[in-house]
């Protein structure tokens, strides 16, 4: 039976859909069209080139099982990007298809991507005023999913300011800086999809200094400088990440030194995002930093250990996920300076457990956690919770071996034992070796003494509270 390019991709997007959200399948499939079916090759048309980046760097794996799914092992998926609106001569229409650059990701899928027509960059072309213009946001970045804590609140506070004025605060621009995986990006793109929601008329558009240096050098090659700063002075509010790559590249400075300045004096919002103030901004022209300097520079610190569990907490209830209370605090504990690989070591985790089809839990952690950080935290033990706790109510620590029944003595004990049992991965017969050779029912005895108490004494609560976090802060300090 001959298939046709309709019903083969009609074919792929039943698969796709059973893959993808309901909100990715209608942001990144629904839009595209299949163009042709030839030589085994499926052709598909996508909106513009972002769209297609973003399809090979988020779905390719998919989209190459779907495309061998439906035409064999031999077959592939070649791209076509429509610019502008198609004309009535099919030779100068966006949808006849061209030779194009074909791309091979490695493993014998070859995604190709067509470029219609000659157009070499997409800011000259004729009547662009007419089109609407992709933001480039990322749909996912929103302020209800950046949790606030006192590492942000300047910068988040400022960032929805904005977000309900573009242009019309004393922000303007808005630096935010700080290092590697902190939200940055998250914050900046929270900020254009908030506009967005709120003024779907406004053009808001997020790029990358590095993709603005390029989109610079291509319109110096086409002679196309001014067109390039008149595409960017359509632009209501205009994102751009990572400037301290804009360092030593001078005419990339020149040129976005007059669309900084059009578009503060025409009202228009400027967001920057940097890895450092724009003080110590190196290689940069003074000019341009005395303008960074008009607004509001806001750093992202590293979040506190509360802000930490409240992020990944957060993201747990997202994805619909829950993990033992001592995973996520241990997790947390070792992860402190990058938000982004809090949420990748909770993928790895869920991999893990998925794969190997194992329980998650401390162990697991562990050993997922190696792959994160150089040097995680000592292993607690129970010797060290039992100095700890005898360190706290003043006992020698040798007496909480001994079979006295004084009461300060016996609270320690029991204490340690509860401590012991939810702090380390060892068996209750283990715990009970370390108290004078205790048996295992001693042991479940202490725990259920200690949470009786903590069920009915407040103060005796705030205390473990305290100790747990003393021992793990201590561990943490000196790993």
């Amino acid at each position: 039976m001959i298939k046709d390019y309709t019903s083969v991709w009609d074919s792929c997007l039943r698969t796709i859909r059973r893959n993808v959200s309901s909100q990715s399948f209608k942001t990144w499939f629904e839009p595209i069209r299949p163009v042709q079916l030839k030589d085994n090759a499926l052709t598909i048309q996508v909106p513009n080139k972002f769209f297609y980046e973003w399809l090979e760097e988020h779905y390719v794996s998919l989209l190459k099982m779907t495309i061998r799914q439906e035409l064999g092992e031999t077959g592939r998926l070649e791209y076509q990007i429509l610019m502008g609106k198609p004309s009535a001569s099919k030779k100068d229409s966006p949808l006849a298809p061209s030779t194009g650059q074909k791309r091979s990701n490695g493993d014998g899928f070859q995604p190709g991507m067509v470029d219609s027509g000659n157009i070499k960059n997409p800011f000259v072309i004729p009547g662009i005023k007419k089109l609407k213009i992709d933001s480039q946001l990322n749909p996912n970045y929103h302020f209800d999913n950046f949790i606030e804590g006192d590492c942000n609140r300047l910068a988040r506070s400022a960032g929805m300011a904005i977000a309900k004025r573009p242009g019309g605060t004393a922000f303007n621009p808005l630096i935010i800086f700080g290092d590697v995986g902190l939200g940055k990006t998250h914050l900046a793109q929270a900020v254009g999809n908030e506009v967005l929601g709120q003024y779907p008329g406004k053009t808001v558009l997020y790029v990358s200094s590095e993709k603005f240096t390029n989109q610079i050098i291509q319109s110096i090659k086409n002679n196309a400088v001014n067109d390039f700063v008149n595409f960017y002075q359509l632009v209501d509010v205009l994102i751009v990440d990572d400037i301290q790559f804009l360092a030593n590249k001078t005419k990339t400075q020149e040129i976005f030194f007059h669309i900084f300045n059009q578009l503060h004096q025409n009202g228009k919002q400027l967001i920057l995002t940097s890895d450092r103030p724009p003080k110590d901004l190196d290689g940069m022209e003074e000019r341009l930093i005395s303008r960074f300097k008009w607004g509001l520079s806001a750093d992202l610190q590293a979040p506190d250990l509360e802000t930490r569990m409240a992020i990944l907490e957060s993201k747990m209830n997202r994805e619909g996920i829950e993990l033992p209370y001592n995973v996520t605090e241990f997790i947390c504990y070792n992860i402190k300076n990058n938000i982004r690989e809090l949420e990748g070591v909770l993928v790895s985790l869920i991999a893990q457990s998925s794969l190997n089809r194992r329980e998650i839990d401390l162990v697991l952690a562990k050993e997922v956690i190696k792959n994160f950080v150089k040097q995680i935290n000592k292993e607690i033990t129970v010797d060290f919770i039992q100095k700890l706790v005898a360190d706290h109510f003043n006992v020698p620590v040798e007496k909480l071996a001994a079979k006295t029944r004084k009461r300060s003595i016996v609270i320690a004990r029991q204490l340690s034992m509860y401590l012991a049992k939810n702090l380390t991965n060892k068996s209750l017969k283990a715990i009970g070796e370390n108290f004078g050779g205790r048996d295992h029912s001693t042991v479940i005895y202490s725990c259920k003494a200690v949470q009786d108490l903590l069920d009915t004494d407040m103060i005796f609560k705030d205390t473990v509270a305290d100790l747990e976090k003393k021992i793990k802060l201590s561990l943490s300090e000196n790993s």
